[in-house]
């Protein structure tokens, strides 16, 4: 177990002008403690007490108003988190990026900014070295034993084959990718393990699973058989399902390496 890389959970916040969107319903015994559910950074301080490795904000705000308050969510969360902080979202060039690190996160996600311009993955990486940037990917299966990029929000196809845009990515510089399989996502009926695994097995930088997550049972799937090295997931947290702590124990007991 000593050389084995522990095996990261990472909460998810849509984020919009400052405030949580997603429903977030934690427990009656925990809501007492929570002053204002919407308020990112006091979901975040429960994460970071429940032991997230990580945390990604996605900013869905399209406004400069938001693009500022982003900036204070993640000063706050970073003045009282110890995890790293990812922010994601509407970032379109490396002064977007330097903005975010300034505030105090620590990754850069792209998504649809690095299809419409790859170089920008490779700009960042230069000046913000790899571990910065994460690439975050929609892949949709769209023939058997084939899978499509989509941009947009997951509507647009790229004409792009998942596994080969992972791979130029990771050449470009991206030292992280977010695999978002469309079809499971919101599903809650476990991760595409096929696809997380050809992309695992394709770069050479970690994999982070995301999308279908319903289980305990489908999160240690995804990091086993999907060959993942991080899970990511929004609903089963912030609805109180499972507890960070509940998912790490869970996982330990499967012996998967993970930071307790």
């Amino acid at each position: 177990m000593g050389a084995m890389i522990a095996k990261r959970v990472i909460p998810c916040l849509d984020v919009h002008d400052g405030q949580v969107t997603r429903g977030v319903q934690f427990g009656k015994a925990e809501a007492g403690e929570l002053r204002n559910v919407g308020d990112p950074v006091e979901l975040a301080l429960r994460y970071n007490e429940q032991g997230a490795d990580e945390m990604v904000f996605f900013d869905i705000t399209a406004t400069a108003h938001g693009r500022a308050t982003m900036v204070n969510v993640i000063e706050r969360a970073a003045d009282q988190c110890f995890m790293p902080l990812t922010v994601g979202g509407g970032i379109r060039s490396v002064d977007d990026m330097f903005t975010m690190l300034r505030a105090g996160a620590d990754k850069i996600s792209i998504n649809s900014s690095a299809l419409a311009n790859p170089d920008l993955i490779r700009a960042g990486a230069e000046k913000f070295g790899s571990q910065c940037i994460v690439v975050s990917i929609d892949a949709k299966k769209i023939a058997p034993d084939k899978w499509g990029v989509f941009s947009h929000g997951a509507r647009k196809p790229t004409g792009l084959d998942a596994v080969e845009w992972a791979k130029r990515a990771v050449s470009l510089g991206a030292g992280e990718i977010v695999l978002n399989s469309i079809d499971a996502d919101g599903t809650k009926a476990g991760f595409d393990l096929v696809i997380t695994r050809r992309i695992s097995e394709s770069v050479r930088v970690p994999v982070v699973a995301s999308g279908g997550a319903g289980s305990l049972e489908h999160m240690a799937e995804v990091l086993l058989e999907g060959k993942a090295d991080a899970v990511l997931a929004a609903s089963i947290f912030h609805f109180g399902t499972y507890t960070v702590s509940d998912v790490k124990k869970f996982l330990a007991k499967k012996n998967i390496p993970v930071r307790l």
